[in-house]
C-alpha cells in the first residue's frame, strides 16, 4: 500500500472520528503528495525515497512552527502543530536516539576515513544518505561536527 493509500484511508477513519487536528494533518500530507505527483507530470506514483522526503520536510515544518510559537508564547497554535506533528511522525519510520545515532555515525566515519572537521561535508554526504528518514538533519549535523571535533572515536 502506497503512502498516498493509506493517507487516504486514514483520512476516511479520521472523518468518520471527527477528529479534526488529525484530519487536518492528513489532508496536509495528501496535498503534498498530489503537489509532488502533478510537479513529477501525469500522477506517477511517488517513490518510496521522495515519500518519506516529503514526510520528513512536514515534520520539520511543523517543528519549527511550533518553536516560533512556543516563543511567542502562543501555546494554542504551538498545540496544533504539536498535534499535527505527531500525525505526520507516525507515518515515518522510529527515529534514532542518540546513542543509536552516534554508533551509526561512527561507523560512517571510520569508513569514509574522515580523521577531523575538515572532512564534515564527506561525513555529511553519506550519513544524510543513509539516515533520511531516521533522524532529523540538524541532529546529525551537530552530532557529525561534535565526533569529528572530538576525534575519539
Amino acid at each position: 500500500m502506497t503512502l498516498k493509500e493509506r493517507v487516504e484511508a486514514d483520512i476516511k477513519q479520521a472523518v468518520l472520528a471527527k477528529d479534526k487536528t488529525r484530519l487536518q494533518a492528513l489532508r496536509s500530507i495528501k496535498s503534498q503528495i498530489l503537489l509532488a505527483e502533478t510537479e513529477k507530470g501525469g500522477g506517477e506514483a511517488l517513490s518510496q525515497d521522495t515519500e518519506m522526503k516529503l514526510l520528513t520536510k512536514a515534520a520539520k515544518q511543523r517543528r519549527e512552527s511550533a518553536e516560533v510559537f512556543a516563543k511567542q508564547n502562543r501555546s494554542d497554535l504551538e498545540e496544533v502543530e504539536l498535534a499535527e506533528l505527531s500525525v505526520i511522525e507516525s507515518y515515518l519510520p522510529k527515529q534514532l536516539d542518540e546513542g543509536e545515532l552516534r554508533v551509526r555515525l561512527v561507523d560512517i566515519i571510520q569508513r569514509v576515513g574522515a580523521t577531523g572537521p575538515s572532512d564534515l561535508g564527506k561525513v555529511m554526504g553519506v550519513a544524510s544518505k543513509e539516515l533520511a528518514g531516521l533522524a532529523d538533519g540538524r541532529a546529525i549535523s551537530n552530532a557529525v561536527g561534535a565526533l569529528l571535533n572530538n576525534t575519539d572515536f
